[in-house]
C-alpha cells in the first residue's frame, strides 16, 4: 500500500493537543518519586559531620552552656539549608537534562511536520516513522512502506516482524507475529517508513501495562567516584582513630574527659573530608548541564571524565563538518556538464530533463534526506511545469540502499500504464554496476566523477529501467538499467569549523574524517577545514583488504576514510583503541550503534540521528555541529581542572584546621578550635568547593595541552604534593601566630582570636590562589566570580560582626584584637600563599622562555 498524499493530512490542532494533554497527561511512565526536603534532611542526618555536630551540641546542653548549644544547633539548620540548596540546584540541572533527552517524535500537527519530545505525544497524533526510530506510543498504521519492527522489548522475539496498514474489520492482537497493523511504544523501526495514528500513551500502553519502565541502566561507580570514596574512607578512619587517641590523652593527662571528648569531636570534624562526595556530585551534575548549554547532551556521566582524555575525534563529514543543506549545483548528461543555479533564472536544461525526471522518481515522496530534498526542489521551478513531473504516479515498491550496493530503486506505475518504470540513484560506481558497465565505461565514468568531485561536489548517479512482467525481481541487479548521468550537490562547510579543527590540533587531538562520499569530494572538504594529511586516505574497499595489524599501522597517519560504510566504523574504533588512543566517535544511523558503544566517547547526532544511535552513545550532539564537540572537550577539561582545584583546596585547608585541633592537645597548650569554630570554617569551605570552584573559568592554556592520560588519577603525585605543601605552609604560619601570641603574654581568648582570624584569612587567600594554578592572584582577581564574591563578603562581614559584637565575641570565646594584631594576621595570611604565587610566576616565565626558544 502506498502513502497517502502527506500534504492533505492536517493532524491535530494545537487546541486539540492541549485538551488531550489535560485529559490523558504526558506520554511518560510513572517516574520514581522525587527526593523531597524531608528525605534530604534524613540523608543529612546520617552524615558523620552532622552526627558530630549534634553530639557537640548535646554535650554543651549537658554542661549547661545553653547559648553555645543553641548556636551549634542553629548551625545544624544552616548546614541543612546549604545541603537543600545544593541538592535542588543539582536536581534542576538533571531535570533540564531529562527534558532534553526525552525521546523525540515526528508528528503532523496543524498541517505541518513537527519534531517534538516523545512525552508530548497525545492520542490522535499522526506519527511519521522511519528506519531507526523508537516508537513513542501505541497506535495503528495508516499506511506503510516495507515496515518491519523489532518488538523484542515486549515479546522476546529476536526477529523483526512485518507490519501492514490498518483496514476496517482487522482485529487488534497482542504484540508479536507478522502482518499486524499495531505498533507499540518502545519498539524499534528496523526498516521502511510509515504513517501511524496514536491510540494510547503513557501508562496505558502495552509497555505501561506490563510495568516495563525504560530507565537509565544502573552503572558501576565511575573511576573518579571509586578513587574519592577510597580516599574518604582512609582519611575518615585515620580521623576517628586520632579522635579516640585525643580523648584518651586529654582525659588521662588533664583529667577532664568531657573537654577531652569535645576536643576529640573537634578534631574528627576538622579531619573528616565530607565535602569530597558532595563536590563530585555537584561538579558532574552541573558539568553535564553546562555542556548541554553548548548543545551537547550528556547521557552517561563518565563521559565528562573521559572528555579531557580524548586523543582522537572520528567525525562524519555531512552535517557535522558541513551544513547538511544540499543544493543541486551541476549536471552531467549526454556527455555534457552544466551548472545549475536554483536561485536564478537558469532552469533545468532540456538535455538534463530526463536525468532530473528519474532522479526525482528515485526519491521518496516526502523525503527527509537532504540530497533527496534538493532533488525534489527541482520541481518547484519551471521544470515543475513540464510533463516530466509525475504527481499522479503510484509507488509500487522500493529497493533500499544496502552496504553491498550503495544504490536504491523505486518502482512506479502510471495511472494508464501497463509497464513498471524503475528509477535508480546512488553512488556513481554502484549505478555503473547496475548498468553493467564495461571496464572502459567504468574508467570513463571515473573521469567524469573526478571532474565534479574536484569541485567539492557530492555526486549521485541516476539510471532508468522498465519492466513488463507482473512479478518483480527480488534484487535491483535483475533489471536492465540505462545510465542517464550524474548530479553534483554542494554542502557548504559550517562556519567556525577551521578554527575548531586548529583548536583540536593545538590540544593534541587528532581528527579523522569518515564519510561515504567519493574521495575527491571528501578531500576537497578536508582541505577547506584544514585536515592534516588528507592525501593519505583509504576507501572502504581498501579497508576490507587490510588485516587488523595493517589497519592499526595505517591509522597512525591516516586521517581520511572515503566510501566507508557504517559497519566499518567499528573496525576503525577498535583499531584505534588497540593503538591506545582514547576515541570519540560520531554517528547517526542504526548501523553506527556498535561503533558508538565501543568508542570511549560515543557521540550521536541529535538532529538527524536515530534513537538507536542516541541510546548507544555517551553524548548527543543536539545541533549536529563539530564545533559543539570541541566546545564539549574544552568544557570537559575545564570541569576536570576545576574539580582538581576544589579537591586540592579541600585537602589543603583541612591540614591547618586539623593541625590546630591536634597540636595544642598533644603539647598541653590552650585549645584554639572548638566545634563552633570548625562549623564556621565549614560554612566557608562547603559553598567554596562546590560552587565557587565549579563556576571558575578555564585556564588560558586549557586547549594548548596534550590530552590527559586516561589512567591519570585525580590526585597525581604533583597535585598531592602541592596541596599538602599549601596546607602545611598555612599550618606553619598559623602556628607561628599562635606561638607568638602566647609568648607575647596574651590571654587565651586573645590568642584564640588572633589564630582564628589568621586561619580564616589564609582560607580566603587559599581560595584566591587555587582559582588558577597557572595565573597569579593579580591576574585572576580581574575575572569575576559571583559565587566567590558572595563567599568573601559573607565571611568578612560575619568575622567583623563576631569580633565587634560583644555577645557574639563571647559566644566564640574571643577578645578584642588591636589594629596591630589585625595587621599581623593579614600579613601572616599573605605570607602563607606567597610561595605558591612565586612558584606560578617561575612556571610562567619558564614556559614563556620555552615558547620563545621554540620560536627561534
Amino acid at each position: 500500500m502506498t502513502f497517502p498524499d502527506i500534504e492533505t493530512i492536517q493532524g491535530l490542532s494545537s487546541e486539540q493537543v492541549a485538551a488531550r494533554l489535560r485529559t490523558f497527561g504526558y506520554n511518560e511512565l510513572p517516574e520514581h518519586k522525587k527526593v523531597g526536603i524531608a528525605e534530604i534532611i534524613l540523608e543529612v542526618a546520617r552524615e558523620p559531620m552532622f552526627l558530630l555536630l549534634v553530639a557537640s551540641g548535646l554535650i554543651y546542653f549537658f554542661l549547661g552552656d545553653i547559648t553555645e548549644a543553641v548556636m551549634l544547633m542553629s548551625f545544624v539548620l544552616v548546614i541543612i539549608g546549604i545541603t537543600i540548596y545544593q541538592e535542588r540546584k543539582t536536581e534542576r540541572a538533571l531535570e533540564a537534562l531529562r527534558n532534553l533527552s526525552s525521546p523525540r517524535a515526528l508528528v503532523i500537527r496543524d498541517g505541518e511536520q513537527r519534531r517534538i519530545a516523545g512525552r508530548e505525544v497525545v492520542p490522535g497524533d499522526i506519527l511519521i516513522l522511519s528506519e531507526g526510530d523508537r516508537v513513542p506510543a501505541d497506535g495503528i498504521l495508516l499506511s506503510s512502506n516495507n515496515l518491519t519492527v523489532d518488538e523484542s522489548l515486549l515479546t522476546g522475539e529476536s526477529v523483526p516482524v512485518r507490519k501492514i496498514p490498518w483496514i476496517e474489520g482487522l482485529k487488534e492482537q497482542a504484540p508479536g507475529g507478522d502482518d499486524q497493523p499495531s505498533i507499540y511504544s518502545g519498539t524499534l523501526v528496523v526498516q521502511g517508513q510509515a504513517l501511524a495514528e496514536v491510540r494510547t500513551t503513557g501508562s496505558r500502553t502495552e509497555m505501561g501495562k506490563i510495568g516495563t519502565v525504560l530507565q537509565e541502566v544502573s552503572r558501576d561507580d565511575t573511576r573518579l567516584k571509586r578513587e574519592i570514596t577510597s580516599m574518604v574512607k582512609i582519611i575518615a578512619t585515620c580521623g576517628l582513630l586520632l579522635c579516640l587517641i585525643i580523648v584518651i590523652i586529654y582525659g588521662i593527662g588533664r583529667g577532664d574527659w568531657i573537654s577531652g571528648l569535645l576536643a576529640g569531636i573537634t578534631l574528627a570534624m576538622a579531619i573528616l573530608p565530607e565535602e569530597f562526595p558532595v563536590v563530585l556530585t555537584v561538579f558532574l551534575a552541573l558539568g553535564a548541564w553546562r555542556i548541554s548549554q553548548e548543545h551537547v547532551l550528556t547521557r552517561q556521566v563518565p563521559a565528562i571524565e573521559t572528555l579531557g582524555s580524548a586523543t582522537v575525534l572520528c567525525v562524519d563529514k555531512t552535517g557535522t563538518l558541513t551544513l547538511n543543506k544540499m543544493t543541486v549545483q551541476s549536471f552531467f548528461a549526454h556527455d555534457e556538464f552544466c551548472d545549475y543555479d536554483g536561485a536564478g533564472e537558469n532552469s533545468v536544461p532540456d538535455y538534463c530533463h530526463e536525468l532530473s525526471e528519474y532522479a526525482i522518481l528515485a526519491c521518496k515522496k516526502d523525503p527527509f534526506d537532504p540530497m533527496e530534498k534538493a532533488l525534489v526542489q527541482l520541481s518547484e521551478g519551471n521544470f515543475g511545469k513540464t510533463e516530466h513531473i509525475h504527481k499522479d504516479w503510484k509507488l509500487i515498491t522500493e529497493y533500499p540502499l544496502s552496504s553491498e550496493l550503495l544504490a536504491m530503486s523505486n518502482v512506479w506505475q502510471s495511472p494508464d500504464g501497463h509497464e513498471f518504470t524503475i528509477a535508480a540513484k546512488g553512488a556513481p560506481e554502484a549505478i555503473g554496476d547496475l548498468c553493467h558497465f564495461s571496464e572502459q565505461e567504468q574508467k570513463k565514468l571515473a573521469e567524469q566523477i573526478d571532474i565534479m568531485a574536484s569541485r567539492g561536489l557530492r555526486i549521485l548517479g541516476v539510471a532508468k529501467s522498465s519492466f513488463s512482467r507482473s512479478e518483480l525481481p527480488s534484487i535491483q541487479h535483475d533489471f536492465i538499467f540505462t545510465f542517464l548521468g550524474l548530479i553534483g550537490f554542494a554542502d557548504p562547510v559550517r562556519p567556525g569549523i577551521t578554527e575548531a579543527v586548529n583548536e583540536c590540533y593545538a590540544a593534541g587531538i587528532r581528527i579523522i574524517m569518515i564519510t561515504g562520499d567519493y574521495p575527491r569530494t571528501a578531500q576537497n572538504i578536508a582541505n577547506q577545514i584544514g585536515l592534516v594529511n588528507a592525501d593519505n586516505y583509504l576507501v572502504g574497499a581498501d579497508l576490507d583488504r587490510l588485516s587488523d595489524e595493517e589497519l592499526k599501522e595505517r591509522l597512525k597517519t591516516a586521517t581520511l576514510f572515503a566510501r566507508a560504510v557504517p559497519e566499518q566504523k567499528l573496525r576503525i574504533v577498535n583499531a584505534l583503541k588497540a593503538n591506545h588512543e582514547v576515541v570519540a566517535m560520531t554517528g547517526d544511523g542504526v548501523n553506527d550503534a556498535p561503533a558508538l558503544k565501543s568508542a570511549d566517547i560515543g557521540i550521536a547526532m541529535g538532529g538527524r540521528g536515530t534513537d538507536v544511535a542516541r541510546e548507544a552513545s555517551s553524548l548527543v550532539l543536539l545541533d549536529d555541529n563539530f564545533t559543539s564537540i570541541v566546545s564539549a572537550v574544552r568544557l570537559g577539561r575545564r570541569i576536570y581542572d576545576n574539580l582538581k582545584k576544589a579537591m586540592a583546596y579541600i585537602f589543603s585547608i583541612h591540614i591547618p584546621i586539623a593541625g590546630m585541633s591536634l597540636i595544642p592537645v598533644l603539647f598541653d597548650m590552650p585549645l584554639i578550635l572548638m566545634p563552633m569554630h570548625i562549623v564556621f570554617l565549614e560554612l566557608i569551605i562547603d559553598p567554596t568547593c562546590s560552587i565557587v570552584f565549579e563556576a571558575e573559568k578555564e585556564e588560558q592554556d586549557i586547549m594548548n595541552r596534550l590530552p590527559r592520560s586516561a589512567d591519570e588519577r585525580l590526585f597525581t603525585p604533583k597535585t598531592l604534593f602541592l596541596s599538602l605543601m599549601q596546607g602545611f605552609v598555612v599550618l606553619g604560619v598559623v602556628l607561628l601566630v599562635y606561638l607568638h601570641s602566647l609568648m607575647s603574654g596574651l590571654g587565651e581568648t586573645e590568642v584564640r582570636s588572633m589564630t582564628f582570624i589568621t586561619i580564616v584569612l589564609a582560607n580566603l587567600l587559599l581560595i584566591l590562589t587555587n582559582r588558577s594554578w597557572s595565573e597569579t592572584i593579580i591576574s585572576t582577581i580581574r575575572t569575576p566570580n559571583k559565587a566567590m564574591g558572595w563567599v568573601f563578603v559573607g565571611t568578612i562581614s560575619s568575622l567583623v560582626l563576631i569580633l565587634t559584637v560583644p555577645a557574639l565575641r563571647d559566644l566564640f570565646r574571643f577578645s578584642q584584637v588591636s589594629a596591630e594584631g589585625i595587621i599581623t594576621c593579614i600579613l601572616a595570611a599573605g605570607v602563607s600563599v606567597l610561595w605558591f604565587e612565586a612558584w606560578k610566576l617561575w612556571n610562567l616565565r619558564k614556559n614563556q622562555t620555552s615558547q620563545y626558544l621554540q620560536g627561534i
